[in-house]
């Protein structure tokens, strides 16, 4: 079939295997340009199928040549309709891994869930004894508990008053203002529910019960601080919360491997083009007038670079990790740098529809966008007739 780019709002309806394999390759190629790692060896991603969680896979695998388990929860493809861009992102992982004689097989389901738990565990029993590095980078809208039952639903709001701002559309590079209203109690704890630290803790008490656990083992998780201009609405808001909430699940956690001499660490990233990322107010706005700055100032990076960084630069180096006051690893460095941050609050305040076109990079901002899905990557031939089927090699019945 023809598959061709559906949007509705920040939503890609469509996704494109051949565009997704390409950009899969692309992030090895990276990789390898970087040289070896004296990284982890066997390694295991909760959400592995896109944005920072694939990276850390792809990171893991050709960098350090480590056996991977991914786990995640995407939508195959059926005869006419094509699957999730993260259901074609792991097929061709898993078929570059293969090739490469790397183990790699995955798991997919709700990784909330007791029975991906187990029968997550149940894989690497069998297949790898232990594991040496866990990275935890899921997103999801919701969360059913696995002791409870009940549903949390997040919101993306601020807390405690209104907040009004610049927004932008990226498909039609319309500047306008929005008003979000603040956010309900319930809605601040049902949030922390979903997009905090509890799922993580269950997954390494998980593991850890069942010795499944290296000496030395380190897990990570992911989060983002961001600047003055957003931070009503993210990390003063609800997600704000949430990721305050994960970061201290990180200590917790750190205690609880001190028996292992492992370490647990939340790694503060850059912001970037994600799905959810486009879902936020305010946030395409500052995003592409970051990445005018940064292209120009020759800092730019994307989900493999920071990934790459972080392993060569933080993780795996001779010494201590190097953590800010809160213990936090920074990978926002270049992002945050007060230069950086000057120059994008300037170009803030004079954003209009008329000047972003030359102040900003909505043009950056909307191929990154279509290139989370297969769309718009170089190389590819999107009038060819695709194989919407695509099957993934070691993805577990």
């Amino acid at each position: 079939m023809i598959i061709v780019p559906k949007t509705r709002g920040f939503i890609c309806l469509t996704s494109h295997p051949k565009g997704c394999e390409e950009n899969v390759k692309n992030q090895i190629s990276y990789v390898k340009s970087k040289g070896p790692i004296e990284g982890p060896k066997k390694v295991l991603v909760i959400g592995a199928s896109t944005g920072f969680g694939l990276s850390s896979r792809i990171t893991s695998a050709f960098g350090s040549n480590a056996a991977t388990i991914g786990v995640f929860f995407e939508k195959p493809a059926a005869p006419g309709k094509p699957g999730s861009a993260g259901w074609y992102n792991n097929a061709a992982f898993e078929q570059q891994a293969q090739e490469a004689g790397l183990y790699a097989k995955s798991v997919n389901g709700d990784a909330f869930s007791k029975e991906i738990k187990e029968k997550t565990l149940a894989l690497i029993k069998a297949d790898l004894g232990q594991v040496d590095l866990i990275i935890y980078s899921l997103a999801s809208p919701r969360r059913t508990h696995p002791e409870t039952g009940v549903v949390y639903n997040s919101v993306l709001k601020p807390i405690g008053q209104s907040f009004t701002n610049k927004t932008v559309d990226f498909h039609t590079g319309i500047v306008s203002e929005i008003t979000i209203n603040s956010a309900t109690e319930e809605e601040i704890e049902n949030t922390v529910m979903v997009m905090g630290g509890e799922d993580w803790e269950m997954w390494i008490d998980a593991l850890k019960a069942a010795d499944l656990l290296a000496p030395g083992v380190t897990t990570v998780a992911y989060s983002y601080i961001g600047p003055a201009l957003t931070e009503a609405v993210y990390r003063k808001g609800t997600i704000g919360r949430a990721k305050d909430h994960i970061e201290a699940t990180a200590f917790t956690i750190g205690d609880k491997l001190k028996d292992l001499q492992g370490r647990a660490y939340i790694s503060v990233n850059k912001a970037l083009v994600t799905q959810a990322s486009s879902a936020i107010p305010v946030i395409p706005l500052y995003v592409s007038l970051l990445y005018k700055v940064m292209k120009e100032e020759g800092i730019h990076e994307g989900c493999i670079e920071q990934i790459a960084r972080l392993f060569q630069e933080r993780l795996y180096i001779n010494g201590e990790t190097p953590v800010d006051e809160k213990g936090r690893i920074r990978i926002d460095d270049l992002e945050m740098r007060p230069d950086v941050q000057q120059r994008v609050a300037e170009l803030w305040a004079d954003a209009t529809t008329e000047t972003l076109p030359g102040t900003g990079d909505l043009a950056g901002y909307h191929k990154d966008f279509f290139n989370l899905f297969g769309f718009e990557v170089e190389g590819v031939d999107y009038d060819a007739d695709v194989n919407e089927i695509v099957e993934t090699p070691g993805l577990q019945d």
